[in-house]
């Protein structure tokens, strides 16, 4: 029933209408306690109708409350009065896009603009778990500040109870498109899943998304009909008229992002707003020849093929004149440098890969939310920009003809165009990390879960071994393949056990035996016009290799000293063309350890700045084991500070790294890694007063971490490398036999577990997902298993009384979730407390903290002007060689 003006809804005075629609009537009214307008959504009847749907939508208002983004209308209040149940929201002044686009197509500068705030806007309410579900240029209002997203989240809410989105419960309906005969409403911009009568998830909204920038473009809907049945047998089957006949003046890049929209199946579509934010981004900043007509380009092309036929006249002519010149040996290519540096919105940039002809140069970088994703640069441009859909992606390799990237992502092998496009899966590769793709069409890869190298068709079918271990000498994992230009032989290098160096190995296709070619502390490529190229502590070295006789000739010789090392010294990349890229050893990293409120207010700092790396809070507060780097040996030693005398001293003075910290229960001994035996890291124990001997608990094969000691004092909780990338979870009965017991072991690299105060049950993250997620179990075994983050999360941990658990999200937020482990365990919501700027630098130590009452958190945050990741581009460097 519509509201009379100068009735009051609780302390809302009604002021004036402004519309009406199928999720209700909305009003002007007047905040009589803050002294300000704000808009009143009274919402139908009906919604009310089941308890389940009113306590749905309670909840989801609440979430929707939540987002604090400059894009998202402000919802600040849900009530009832009477039967009435209304919304408070911002009043916001302007248009909707919807009135806009009765004006015909915006420009291309403001249609990126709005398209880049929408987008923002809908990642900011994916990552907090909210879908739209109906959105469409009547639910975006463009404001003298910026596009405005209206009724996020809410759509679901006041549906059917089953909140499917299907043909029975759509989303709202507005007025008709044109006359009398047209469909109306938002069937215009809903997916074919939702059509379908299926969930609709984060992808539905960029179908809408699509759609919507679709409209902005061209002044014409993507899909019509004349009838609903039509125009639903459409948006199935067919695709919508390329944006270029309809608008020349459209940036030709828009029409590809659009076409990754609006892809028929979810799994092929582009799969993160932010992905389609970066993509409007770099067209907006000259990645498209935005403004340039397709017909103009066209007849560009024209002129630039008769000038080229004009060019090769004069070339020939030139040639006869040159035929009667004494002829000249010409002068080798000159050697140039040049850097190329971190993008501004990324961080823990590495594994450079040059395309086989040497003009672009891909590597993985995290994005701006801690994703990391693939980054194409090429080398004649001056901005690098992600390749949409590949977050979370491996390392990265290239096609032989330099138009597809392989790489692995959530076990599966899959191959991406790099002028863009769907990311298409090849076949399963269960924890395979670096690869190959040959002359013949073949990838290979290595990979946790197999010793071997194993090859597949990059067209997809069966994996197969393609190398045999030798056992007689030791030989634990082959790694790092990479073919010789033949596409028939490969390079690739075998870990011994209990030898510093690994060996270069040659292998061919169709045979499983291989040949010794060197030494290396990491991968190998080969480089044209015949070398060797790989690592030896930190210099990249150059040995001739004869293609033709499958042998080296000579000895080693250095190139480049001081390039980063990373895991396994993969950052280095060659190119056909000569070319040679890079990254340089990263500067450390300065930080200072600063305390947060929950709000995320700064309460102080715990010490100077300094070369820290990890910290682990003693049980009374009043220490700090720290993990600090020695900026003249690069390596790290674990400190004692005392927060309460201000004083810091030193714990361990071996030659490795010790890193690691973990408290005992009565704040005497420390648990840390070190790989002061041979390079693999143990478990050791330690006084905290630093005198007495040290004590190491039985030694496993493979590399190892303490990770928590429970509250009794008997058990200590570890993470133990299975392979080369998968980890599992341990527990050492330190008051018994002292060995240890499997207690998390899966397919997937489990990570960073933390105990209860109570001891019963285990929290840790792991990507089993897809992505890494906070999941908890009982403990010691048994007991059920629980998922605790809802839109990914790292590193648990939990408040002294176990009632809550906090965890770091992908956006870096630090998160809250209240849990009850009395009888069994349940988790509550997630809630974003703060954003946690901390040092990043590509490893997985523990660089933030809470106090036992979950009040102040202690964080390892960077300071300003500090060295960031850089390659190193060198063009002509076979030349300099060949004076030698």
């Amino acid at each position: 029933m519509p509201l009379t003006i100068g009735a009051h809804l609780g302390p809302y005075e009604i002021l004036s209408p402004i519309g009406a629609g199928g999720m209700g009537e909305v009003y002007r009214a007047r905040d009589t306690r803050l002294g300000r307008d704000v808009a009143v959504k009274v919402l139908p009847e009906h919604h009310a109708a089941s308890p389940d749907v009113r306590a749905r939508f309670e909840r989801e208002a609440r979430a929707v409350s939540s987002l604090n983004h400059p894009n998202i209308c402000s919802l600040f209040d849900v009530g009832s009065q009477d039967g009435t149940d209304y919304l408070v929201m911002e009043m916001l002044e302007g248009e909707t896009l919807a009135h806009r686009l009765e004006r015909g197509a915006l420009p291309a500068a403001e249609l990126l603009r709005i398209g880049m705030q929408i987008s923002d806007a809908l990642d900011k309410a994916h990552r907090a778990g909210l879908v739209h579900r109906d959105l469409k240029p009547g639910n975006v209002m463009l404001t003298k500040t910026g596009a405005k997203l209206l009724d996020f989240g809410l759509a679901r809410a006041v549906n059917a109870p089953g909140g499917t989105g299907s043909a029975t419960s759509l989303p709202t309906m507005t007025r008709p498109l044109t006359a009398e005969g047209s469909l109306v409403g938002t069937f215009q911009y809903m997916s074919p899943e939702q059509l379908e009568g299926k969930e609709a998830d984060a992808r539905s909204d960029l179908w809408a998304l699509g759609v919507t920038l679709y409209e902005m473009a061209t002044g014409r809907r993507a899909f019509e009909g004349a009838s609903t049945a039509s125009l639903i047998g459409s948006i199935m089957r067919d695709q919508p008229r390329p944006m270029s006949e309809l608008q020349p003046l459209a940036p030709p890049a828009l029409d590809r992002v659009v076409r990754q929209c609006l892809a028929k199946d979810p799994d092929e579509r582009i799969q993160s707003a932010h992905d389609v934010m970066l993509q409007l981004q770099w067209v907006a900043e000259g990645g498209s020849q935005a403004g340039v007509p397709a017909p103009v380009a066209a007849r560009r092309r024209g002129r630039e093929a008769i000038a080229w036929t004009v060019a090769g006249v004069a070339a020939l002519a030139a040639l006869a004149l040159g035929a009667v010149l004494v002829l000249r040996r010409p002068a080798p290519p000159r050697v140039t440098r040049h850097v190329i540096a971190l993008p501004r919105e990324a961080s823990n940039m590495g594994w450079p890969r040059l395309s086989p002809d040497g003009r672009m140069l891909a590597f993985v970088a995290a994005d701006s939310s801690g994703t990391p994703r693939i980054w194409i640069r090429r080398l004649d441009m001056l901005e690098a920009h992600p390749l949409a859909g590949t977050e979370d992606a491996g390392r990265p390799y290239w096609s032989p003809d330099g138009k597809y990237l392989a790489y692995a992502a959530g076990d599966k092998l899959r191959k991406i165009a790099v002028e863009g496009g769907p990311s298409i899966t090849i076949g399963d590769t269960p924890h395979g990390y670096d690869g190959t793709w040959g002359a013949k069409d073949v990838i290979l890869f290595d990979g946790a879960d197999a010793d071997s190298i194993r090859g597949i068709s990059a067209t997809g079918g069966t994996l197969k071994p393609m190398t045999r271990l030798d056992r007689s000498k030791a030989e634990r994992s082959h790694a790092w393949p990479s073919f010789l230009p033949d596409g028939r032989h490969f390079l690739f290098v075998t870990n011994p056990n209990n030898q510093a160096q690994s060996m270069i190995k040659l292998g061919t296709l169709g045979s499983l035996e291989a040949k010794t070619l060197g030494k290396t502390d990491g991968r190998v490529e080969y480089a044209a016009p015949g070398y060797l190229v790989f690592m030896v502590e930190g210099t990249l070295m150059a040995q001739r290799f004869d293609a033709g006789s499958l042998s080296t000739r000579g000895e080693p010789f250095p190139l480049v000293e001081n390039v980063s090392i990373g895991a396994g010294s993969g950052n280095f990349t060659t190119s056909a063309d000569g070319t040679l890229a890079y990254r340089v050893e990263q500067a450390t990293v300065k930080s200072q350890l600063l305390w947060f409120g929950r709000d995320g207010h700064p309460l102080g700092d715990a010490g100077p700045p300094g070369e820290y790396r990890d910290l682990a809070l003693s049980p009374d507060e009043t220490r700090l084991a720290l993990s600090i780097v020695d900026p003249r040996t690069n390596k790290e030693d674990i400190w004692i500070r005392d927060l309460v005398r201000g004083t810091t001293s030193r714990l361990t003075f071996e030659t490795g790294d010790e890193i690691y910290p973990t408290w005992a229960p009565d704040g005497k001994r420390l648990a840390y890694a070190s790989d002061q035996a041979g390079g693999t890291m143990f478990t050791y124990i330690r006084n905290a007063s630093g005198v007495g001997a040290t004590d190491s608990l039985p030694r496993s094969e493979g590399s190892e971490r303490p990770r928590d000691w429970s509250r009794d004092g008997r058990t200590l909780i570890t993470e133990y490398l299975v392979g080369a990338t998968s980890w599992d979870l341990w527990a050492y009965d330190l008051a018994g036999d002292r060995k240890p017991t499997a207690v998390v072991q899966s397919a997937f690299p489990d990570r960073r577990a933390r105990l209860s105060p109570d001891g019963r049950w285990l929290a840790y993250n792991s990507p089993e997902s897809g992505r890494q997620e906070v999941y908890v179990v009982g403990f010691p075994g048994g007991g059920g298993k629980w998922q605790v983050s809802t839109n990914g999360g790292q590193n648990p941990c939990w408040r002294a009384d176990g009632q809550e658990i906090f965890y770091r999200s992908p956006d870096l937020a630090i998160m809250a979730v209240p849990v009850k482990t009395s009888a069994s365990f349940e988790a509550g919501t997630p809630k974003a407390l703060f954003r946690s700027p901390i040092v990043e630098d590509g490893y997985s130590g523990v660089r933030w903290t809470v106090r036992a009452d979950g009040q102040r958190f202690l964080l390892n945050v960077p300071l300003g002007n500090t060295t960031g990741a850089q390659f190193v581009v060198v063009t002509g460097w076979a030349g300099e060689i060949q004076k030698r």
